[in-house]
């Protein structure tokens, strides 16, 4: 049986990033793909690793039937590049730095999550960690709908 592997990434890895990995893992158990599709986050930076999700991050997915408890950040390293099949940036920056971090011959590997969007448009998911709870439910909007996307495209085209 074919599996395929997504790494989701942004800067710290306690705001955006284990948001995509908690809403994706939610989307793929209901789909019962739990088996076929490996799911992870990093970051960019190791601002905090081994740190849970941010508070905020963590009571807004909560909110919306989502436990990231368990998560903890890491930072993101070349060898990721070789274990997943897809790396997805949340935004420019973060997809620059995952740029020069990949090997040249594992760079095809790199999207912006929101290419997987469908009700949204817009390149980047905003980092909430300097703004308020309507930015964190922004994020959970965003992420709900580009996982879904992103899904419905591995299911598609991905795992035959």
């Amino acid at each position: 049986m074919k599996q395929y592997s997504v790494l989701f990434c942004c800067t710290g890895n306690i705001c955006r990033s284990p948001t995509a990995e908690g809403v994706f893992l939610h989307k793929v158990a209901a789909a019962g793909l739990s088996d076929r599709i490996l799911v992870d986050s990093a970051g960019t930076h190791d601002y905090h690793v081994g740190e849970p999700p941010d508070p905020r991050t963590q009571a807004a997915a909560r909110a919306r039937g989502y436990d990231l408890s368990a998560l903890r950040a890491r930072r993101a390293e070349r060898a990721d590049f070789t274990r997943f099949d897809l790396v997805l940036a949340m935004d420019r920056d973060n997809l620059d730095f995952l740029s020069r971090l990949a090997p040249a011959s594992e760079r095809h590997k790199l999207e912006l999550m929101m290419s997987y969007a469908r009700r949204y448009s817009g390149p980047e998911v905003p980092d909430p960690y300097s703004g308020g709870s309507r930015d964190f439910e922004q994020v959970l909007e965003l992420l709900e709908d580009a996982t879904q996307g992103l899904l419905d495209a591995i299911r598609l085209n991905r795992l035959g």
